[in-house]
């Protein structure tokens, strides 16, 4: 694969991954899914099933991103994981829902690949 932002694009599967993965999850078996996601907190079945539509959907946004090369999005895929971290500690603090707490460190995994890959491929070449 050669061309500009290389290794962005690839981190970006990484989230497509998670958000189709975890959607799916959450709309066939969110009692389930909460579990695995060490969940202590009681949230019924019809909001966790609609948190995976939007999970799902945000994936599929992200899919495209991805197929069609939109480079522009980017930094913006960067931006709102950290705003959405921000949430999740606050999330977190308000419920001490442990959720909060995994879903923190998938998202901060994500942000941790986007942005290195972002910055490398900013760099300039090196002229030999």
């Amino acid at each position: 694969m050669s061309g500009a932002m290389r290794r962005s694009r690839l981190s970006l599967f990484y989230l497509a991954g998670y958000l189709l993965f975890a959607g799916v999850l959450l709309m066939v078996a969110p009692r389930i899914t909460l579990q695995l996601l060490l969940s202590n907190g009681q949230y019924g079945e019809v909001m966790p099933r609609l948190a995976g539509v939007v999970l799902f959907a945000l994936g599929i946004f992200i899919v495209q991103i991805i197929r069609q090369h939109i480079h522009s999005f980017y930094k913006t895929a960067i931006l709102v994981r950290l705003f959405i971290l921000g949430a999740l500690t606050a999330l977190y603090f308000i419920s001490s829902d442990l959720l909060f707490v995994v879903l923190f460190v998938v998202v901060a995994i994500g942000v941790v690949l986007t942005s290195t890959s972002y910055l490398l491929d900013r760099r300039k070449p090196v002229a030999a």
